[in-house]
């Protein structure tokens, strides 16, 4: 959705705006205006658990926020909508088609000088129903490794240069001491998923988009496994690859380097 048309349809009740941000006091200090926010760290994991809620937890979690399913989700966020992206391809696995992103997201909708608010409302609870898995849009380790070993799939490793060579363990803005060894999957290809957006956040066009992913092999034949650290920004290239690109089998590998950098004699690359 364009930041055009959701301004058009800011009192439209079949519409819910939800705020999902890295950063997630950013809410407080000014959100879109009827906007209710979502915070990742807390209400899409199945803590202790390293997994995601269930789609009936997901569809408590929206009822409790006043959404319904008769209403089109609104996913905005900073940074090129990356954890945005994460909240949409959640819905997505757990059978939530009524999802969209806002292209641009926080970032346009501030270039364009448009409202943003404090004022937190309680929303009235809604309606909502559970949908179906797809699993299938879901990759877990043993079929990366399996990938890894046979080197006969298509990956997109879309984190920064720095992290795929093994110079660095993470974004420049975490710490540098993690949990996992440097480097990244043998046959990986290295797209970083901010080459996908503009400079005011918004995706750049399908013909820049395939001809991005199609320089390095990633055409949309056979199966595409998208992985970063923890699946956040490999869920903005999983948006880009199955929504804008229409690749037909396009998979998040949400374990991710967190997971795979974690095992024990799988097999690891550094260097560019």
């Amino acid at each position: 959705m364009t930041t055009e048309t959701l301004a058009a349809h800011l009192e439209d009740v079949a519409i819910a705006v939800v705020e999902v941000d890295e950063d997630t006091s950013a809410f407080g200090r000014g959100h879109i205006p009827g906007a209710v926010s979502l915070d990742w760290t807390q209400e899409l994991h199945a803590s202790p658990r390293r997994d995601f809620v269930s789609g009936e937890e997901l569809a408590e979690l929206f009822a409790s926020k006043g959404i319904s399913s008769d209403q089109t989700i609104v996913f905005y966020g900073g940074n090129n909508n990356w954890f945005a992206a994460y909240a949409y391809w959640l819905c997505k696995l757990r059978g939530i088609d009524n999802v969209t992103l806002l292209d641009g997201g926080r970032m346009k909708w501030r270039l364009e000088d448009r409202p943003l608010t404090t004022k937190e409302t309680e929303p009235s609870r809604g309606t909502f129903q559970s949908g179906s898995d797809r699993p299938e849009l879901r990759a877990a380790r043993d079929e990366l490794i399996d990938v890894a070993i046979k080197g006969d799939g298509l990956m997109v490793d879309v984190r920064s240069p720095g992290e795929f060579s093994g110079e660095v363990m993470a974004p420049s803005h975490l710490p540098q001491e993690q949990p996992y060894v440097a480097g990244h999957v043998p046959g990986a290809a290295n797209i970083p998923w901010s080459q996908a957006a503009n400079e005011d956040g918004t995706f750049k066009s399908v013909d820049e988009l395939r001809d991005l992913y199609g320089d390095k092999g990633i055409t949309g034949d056979g199966t595409v496994i998208a992985y970063c650290r923890i699946g956040e920004r490999s869920s903005h290239t999983w948006f880009v690859l199955s929504e804008l690109l229409g690749f037909p089998n396009v998979k998040n590998y949400d374990g991710s380097w967190t997971e795979y950098g974690s095992l024990v004699g799988v097999p690891v690359e550094i260097g560019a």
